[in-house]
């Protein structure tokens, strides 16, 4: 039996459907794939003439030392976000996972509001590194959290520097910045995101053991907490895990590994029902 097959029954064998999702998840979808620093610079050619990483631009000493260029980048990327269709394999699992007895849930380390987009209720993610669509003070002055959803940053298209009024805190008035977890980042308000961790462990309960199928989309190893998440699924609830990967295959023994991207994986196992 090939893999697709054995992940097909695996995953409708199962009465309650785990999806967790690292950056290729949104490949399909057209959004950028900071892989390396070219993946990086070709998504901000400005980027690569000032010779800084993502790793570096994912920080929040730059609403500090440059502002316009810090909400240059954030903004640009919540602007992308906003008009990104999610691909159609957003749709294939929610219609799957409603299905279950459990239902699904989402367990993702994408800010780009994707799930929400294509129809998830916020009660069924989270998202452990925040969320762009949701903003914070960046003292902080609060643990205020707040949407972004009337918030709006033009940004030059050449330098992808933001342009005109920054968005501000309304508490106190400073800077405000998305409710992100940044690198070196002492200043997330993580209030929300451990809220939906809450409420993940409040539906992990409810499941048998074993009757829980744990699909992971386009995570890699670069920051591998979603791979941490779904394996530690294998041994607290004997969970089932199915890998959609195109180049970090490996899986724990017993459990299923398919190297395709993230859409093509889903209509892989999805045509094998």
């Amino acid at each position: 039996m090939d893999e697709a097959k054995q992940a097909a029954q695996m995953l409708d064998q199962a009465q309650a459907l785990l999806i967790t999702t690292g950056a290729g998840m949104g490949v399909d979808s057209g959004l950028p794939d900071f892989r390396g620093n070219e993946g990086f610079w070709n998504a901000y050619p400005p980027m690569r003439h000032l010779g800084i990483s993502f790793a570096e631009m994912a920080n929040p000493h730059w609403f500090d030392t440059n502002p316009g260029l810090a909400w240059g980048f954030y903004g640009h990327r919540l602007n992308l976000y906003r008009e990104t269709v999610p691909h159609k394999g957003f749709a294939t699992l929610l219609e799957f996972g409603q299905q279950k007895q459990f239902g699904v849930f989402v367990f993702t380390s994408n800010v780009d509001g994707q799930f929400q987009i294509a129809g998830f209720s916020d009660e069924q993610l989270e998202e452990v590194h925040g969320s762009i669509h949701h903003l914070q003070c960046t003292v902080p002055c609060s643990d205020s959290i707040w949407s972004a959803d009337n918030t709006s940053v033009q940004v030059d298209a050449a330098t992808f520097l933001a342009q005109g009024e920054l968005p501000l805190c309304p508490h106190c008035g400073r800077l405000a910045r998305p409710n992100i977890l940044m690198f070196g980042d002492y200043g997330w308000i993580s209030n929300r995101s451990s809220d939906q961790s809450e409420r993940l462990r409040t539906w992990l309960h409810q499941i048998p053991s074993g009757k829980l199928a744990v699909l992971e989309l386009g995570a890699g190893l670069a920051v591998p907490t979603v791979r941490y998440k779904s394996e530690s699924m294998i041994r607290q609830y004997g969970a089932k895990l199915v890998r959609v990967n195109p180049r970090d295959t490996q899986v724990p023994h017993g459990h299923i590994s398919i190297a395709s991207g993230g859409l093509a994986g889903i209509k892989e196992i999805f045509s094998r029902l």
